[in-house]
């Protein structure tokens, strides 16, 4: 069996590639397609030496820095590829990725991070932080994004079968695409964090500081409980709006290396998250290091985190994103975090070890094969008769 791994684009290892990372060693025979490949050398070893076929992206003038600038061009060029002669066509794809041409006889299963944020939910938030609302380069975008949904939604019915990485992102496709989809939780690599029982008296959060993320809002609600410490990890444009709510009970240590983030993610009493995330690795690590999640209940930390009506409960849900309602869920565990043990938090994070995402792929792509064996074998069997 000839085997395709389709995705989006290589520029970084992140969440996506940590995927990516996995269906290579499911099928390390795979070739592997991205729209670019800009990875870097010291971050490529999850590729095992493998070559990437990429598109006319690659060559194009300031590609390098600026590739999503070419999104215009990313349709397009995705549907280049020659995939013809592949059985397997396997995809990653949180942009175009799943758009490639597959042909009837050919297998197509996309494991979907998000359909493109940018072009439908999350369309109004993405032209305000561009600057894109108003104007002719706002009315362009505007253009584009549109001609981007429709062939997003057309495309859609070239994948045979589609896989979330949540719940959350499953009913999305459902809502955009109108397809029902599997979940298979994304890996996380648990085994790198070992559970600490004791704790120490300090809240932690920790995040590239974007708008979405709400480091500042965190900050907001800490600085109306100056008895309650709280330490900040993380860089990013937002790191302005959080140093204005900077005081003796909020530190903010900026970007940290993984070991000072695993040390305090193991010595905090609790990780504080405030995103509306498709899935979210954070809370999933943290719980890794035994420690409790005071979450926005919304998203996938609905998957991620055992809120405290559960048998075994690793966190507390607020469902409010403003400082009162974290207020609230800070005053709500501190009341019953006798609850929440380290070691049901470390049971809950391991359902996402990439152990179990590989089993989990493989069992779905066995099933898929068998049930498309199947139809194939039935028609062919029809078109005799008739």
């Amino acid at each position: 069996m000839k085997v395709a791994i389709i995705h989006d684009w290589l520029t970084s290892y992140a969440g996506s590639e940590k995927v990516l990372e996995q269906m290579i060693q499911i099928f390390p025979e795979a070739e592997i397609y991205s729209l670019v490949d800009f990875m870097p050398e010291k971050d490529r070893g999850f590729l095992q030496g493998k070559k990437v076929h990429t598109s006319f992206i690659q060559k194009l003038p300031l590609a390098k820095k600026q590739y999503r600038q070419y999104l215009p061009f990313m349709p397009l060029a995705i549907e280049q590829f020659d995939l013809s002669s592949y059985d397997l066509i396997l995809s990653s794809s949180h942009a175009v990725a799943k758009g490639v041409i597959t042909g009837p006889d050919q297998l197509h299963i996309s494991y979907v991070h998000s359909p493109i944020r940018y072009a439908w939910d999350m369309q109004p938030q993405y032209l305000k932080e561009s600057g894109l609302q108003k104007g002719l380069k706002g009315a362009m975008a505007k253009i584009i994004l549109s001609r981007i949904r429709l062939w997003d939604y057309r495309t859609s019915n070239g994948v045979d079968h589609f896989v979330a990485n949540s719940q959350f992102i499953a009913n999305r496709i459902w809502k955009v695409y109108r397809r029902e989809a599997s979940v298979i939780y994304p890996p996380v690599n648990v085994s790198a964090f070992t559970a600490r029982e004791d704790k120490e008296d300090f809240y932690l959060t920790a995040s590239r500081m974007v708008p979405y993320k709400k480091m500042d809002m965190i900050a907001a609600a800490f600085a109306q409980m100056p008895d309650k410490k709280l330490v900040i990890i993380g860089d990013g444009p937002d790191m302005e709006k959080v140093r204005k709510h900077e005081s003796k009970n909020i530190q903010i240590l900026g970007y940290q290396p993984d070991h000072v983030l695993v040390d305090h993610m193991q010595r905090a009493q609790a990780f504080v998250f405030a995103a509306e995330e498709d899935f979210g690795i954070t809370p999933v690590e943290a719980q890794a290091c035994g420690t409790p999640v005071i979450a926005y209940g919304k998203g996938g930390a609905l998957e991620t985190v055992k809120g405290l009506d559960e048998l075994m409960p690793t966190g507390v849900f607020y469902d409010q994103q403003n400082p009162s309602a974290i207020i609230e869920a800070v005053q709500r565990f501190e009341s019953e975090k006798a609850k929440i043990l380290p070691t049901n938090c470390r049971k809950n994070a391991m359902r996402f070890s990439p152990e179990i995402f590989r089993q989990n792929l493989q069992t779905h792509i066995h099933n898929k094969q068998s049930e498309e064996g199947r139809r194939f074998g039935a028609e062919r069997m029809i078109s005799r008769v008739l």
